[in-house]
């Protein structure tokens, strides 16, 4: 790992060679799929190449790789949760498209392009607001943010909307 400190090029295959086999073990123990265990070993060596300038060569290395690794399989668990938690299972998806029983009045294509002018953010929350008709709750969840950022998203993308929606009245 000195060696990889110092950039030399035989560092990083060898400390690969070394330090993969027992590293993948460690992952895919606490996952049973292999390819996710690989994508894991990946996400690893990209922390610790990331990360190799805080080694410090005092202290053993497998400690801090191993380290390192448990914060991602930790991350990848995290997210593995979020992502489970809001699927729906096929039966419980509703009939038919929301977007053209909720967008009343205003055509699919309409509604798409103005909200593609919005900033991602504040799409996200007026999708997971006023399309998914999730409360403001459930939307700070979602986005992982407070319901005061969300109400201020929210606030903000209403008013470049209404902005929009002027302009594109006043141009017919």
């Amino acid at each position: 790992m000195r060696r990889y400190q110092r950039a030399e090029e035989a560092a990083v295959s060898e400390l690969v060679r070394l330090v993969s086999p027992p590293l993948f073990r460690f992952l895919h123990a606490r996952t049973p799929a292999r390819e996710v265990a690989e994508d894991l070993l990946q996400e690893c060596w990209l922390r610790i190449h990331r990360a190799r300038h805080t080694y410090r060569p005092d202290q053993p290395l497998l400690p801090w790789i191993y380290a390192i690794a448990h914060r991602v399989w930790i991350d990848h668990y995290r997210r593995r949760q979020r992502l489970q938690s809001r699927e729906l299972a096929m039966e419980e998806l509703p009939e038919g498209g929301q977007l053209s029983t909720r967008a009343s009045g205003l055509s699919g294509l309409l509604l798409r392009q103005l909200l593609a002018d919005l900033p991602a953010s504040q799409r996200e929350v007026v999708l997971l607001l006023k399309i998914d008709g999730l409360s403001l709750d459930e939307a700070a969840r979602a986005t992982s943010s407070t319901v005061g950022s969300v109400k201020q998203k929210a606030h903000r993308a209403y008013e470049k909307l209404r902005g929009l929606l002027g302009s594109r009245v006043d141009t017919v």
